[in-house]
């Protein structure tokens, strides 16, 4: 039986009792074996942890920044669609961004102070994040390769977003639902998310009965015997 009404309760389910391991293996149990993103896109900050909405943005490689040649408008814009689609970002969205060679930031301290404004939940992008301490001391969640300095100005666009983006094999559409923390980021597909996350709220609640009996002395044989947990 589904115990939330709205995104809201929901997130608030999955911040106050749930982990990405949790909802990992229920997605396995389910036969969906390949919902995390890869495990160098790790949060800036061991304890930073994120849930929400999937907002898609799709980057592109430019080796013309100048935008001269070509005959697409977008790429004669400073950062194509960026500051567009950074602008569109929803209450409790998270913009997951990826599309482009992973050399340069794609996130930064400016971007993160905007998407705070639209009460925007987090940042994932495949690639690198910039300004670090300034996205630091704005305790914005962030999940990126890492700290690296090298903009994407001169390097990248924005060339949609709400669109369907594809993270090594992990398909992403907006609106899924992600979720991330020190463990990795995992993608809850809509179709899917009420079912995975009432097993998830069951197995978590076990989980913890588990420990309990663990640390009373119950053998993990026993354990996993009478709970089926481990």
């Amino acid at each position: 039986m589904k115990e939330w009404n709205d995104d809201k309760e929901l997130v608030s389910l999955i911040k106050g009792e749930l982990y990405t391991a949790v909802v990992g293996d229920i997605m396995d149990k389910m036969g969906y074996t390949h919902q995390f993103l890869p495990p160098h896109i790790r949060p800036l900050r061991d304890d930073m942890f994120v849930a929400g909405r999937a907002m898609t943005v799709l980057e592109a490689d430019v080796y013309d920044n100048q935008g001269t040649s070509g005959t697409n408008p977008v790429l004669k814009r400073s950062f194509g669609l960026m500051l567009e689609a950074l602008d569109d970002l929803k209450e409790g969205e998270i913009y997951i961004c990826s599309g482009s060679s992973p050399s340069y930031a794609l996130w930064g301290e400016l971007m993160s102070a905007r998407a705070m404004q639209c009460k925007a939940a987090g940042a994932v992008v495949n690639g690198y994040s910039r300004d670090t301490k300034g996205i630091l001391a704005l305790n914005f969640p962030c999940f990126s390769y890492g700290p690296y300095a090298q903009d994407q100005a001169p390097r990248g666009k924005v060339i949609d977003y709400r669109v369907p983006i594809e993270i090594e094999g992990v398909l992403v559409n907006d609106g899924d639902m992600l979720v991330g923390d020190i463990d990795g980021v995992c993608v809850v597909p809509r179709q899917i998310e009420e079912e995975v996350f009432t097993r998830a709220l069951e197995k978590a609640r076990g989980e913890r009965i588990v420990l309990k009996k663990i640390q009373e002395g119950m053998k993990a044989r026993d354990a996993f015997d009478k709970f089926g947990i481990m």
